[in-house]
């Protein structure tokens, strides 16, 4: 898609768009859920869960990798999850990994030494594993595995471990494969 149609996709949204969707949206926010996900362009979480504007609070980071929570090294990723959490009040995380992920072959060993902040970014951030013998091409069983990781790091928060421990916030892990559309759950990833 070129840039052009993009702008006028965007004209027509505004055209279209009803003054009381715009009004109801203006008055804040109060999404259900903190959606974590890769910031691959074939992911699509409102596509994905049917979800309005308004619905999802989104995180899209590469690879959808959460940074374990430090307060000496703040990042991004954990001001947005402080933010949905703690500030929105979510009751409800999800992380969404995808197949064909490119982070998630970086950490089985591809090679990505042109992209050095990415490079920093999975090492300092991610859990390196040891590439498999015959990797799937789609890397859906690494990816699940990279899921589960991410779900590890983000129960480590503090304020997210205390509200799940609470009732108050439930987590879940989704796999997407984006051959299928079909949409995988933790811990089995059996299908939705």
């Amino acid at each position: 898609m070129n840039f052009q149609l993009l702008v006028e996709r965007a004209r027509e949204h505004s055209a279209r768009r009803p003054v009381s969707a715009g009004r109801r949206l203006a008055t804040g926010q109060q999404p259900t859920a903190l959606f974590v996900t890769c910031a691959d362009s074939r992911v699509v979480p409102s596509q994905i869960t049917g979800a309005e504007a308004g619905s999802l609070f989104e995180l899209r980071t590469a690879g959808n990798v959460v940074p374990p929570y430090r307060l000496d090294s703040p990042s991004s990723e954990t001001a947005t999850i402080e933010f949905a959490v703690v500030q929105l009040g979510v009751s409800e995380v999800i992380v969404c990994g995808h197949s064909h992920c490119g982070a998630v072959s970086a950490l089985h060993g591809a090679e990505i030494g042109h992209l050095p902040a990415m490079r920093n970014w999975l090492t300092a951030h991610g859990r390196p594993e040891t590439p498999a013998r015959q990797p799937d091409p789609a890397l859906r069983e690494e990816g699940r595995r990279h899921v589960t990781a991410q779900l590890t790091t983000l129960l480590e928060y503090p304020f997210v471990r205390d509200r799940v421990d609470r009732g108050e916030l439930r987590v879940h892990g989704w796999f997407y494969d984006i051959e299928t559309g079909v949409v995988h759950t933790a811990p089995e990833f059996q299908p939705l």
